[in-house]
């Protein structure tokens, strides 16, 4: 399958995530400043997808908890849109709740409040691509 690259589009800060080459493990890798500009964004990410050969992005979908989309989810899917134009496969992937599960596993960690806001963006991506690398996990015979 190949290394995929996890996507978390926050408003200030975009955390990205990265699997290992058997897509069964994402780990936390980066965070990149959240462009107002999607197409500028999207250059830095497709430059991080290259940089670790990922071909494949999961960008994380906010919707609200009734499932309906809000006002970041328009965001995250031009982003996804712009990510295909750099010759990219993305999928979008409900993200729901993955900013506060994050935010539980780094108070459990015990990280302070400032590193908190610097890691929770790229804990976020974690939780995401590994939501998606479970789901399409191939059963083993």
């Amino acid at each position: 399958m190949g290394r995929s690259l996890g996507v978390d589009v926050g408003t200030v800060r975009v955390g990205l995530a990265l699997s290992d080459p058997d897509a069964t493990v994402a780990t936390p890798i980066a965070t990149v400043p959240a462009s107002a500009d999607v197409a500028d964004l999207a250059t830095a990410v497709a430059a991080v997808a290259a940089a670790h050969e990922a071909r494949h992005v999961v960008v994380g979908l906010p919707r609200g908890m009734s499932g309906r989309d809000t006002a970041s989810t328009a965001r995250a899917r031009a982003v996804a849109d712009a990510l295909r134009s750099h010759g990219l496969d993305v999928d979008l992937w409900d993200e729901r709740l993955s900013s506060a599960e994050a935010e539980r596993l780094l108070l459990a960690a015990g990280r302070r409040r400032k590193q908190r806001r610097v890691e929770r963006d790229r804990v976020a991506a974690t939780i995401i691509l590994q939501g998606w690398l479970d789901a399409h996990r191939l059963p083993r015979e």
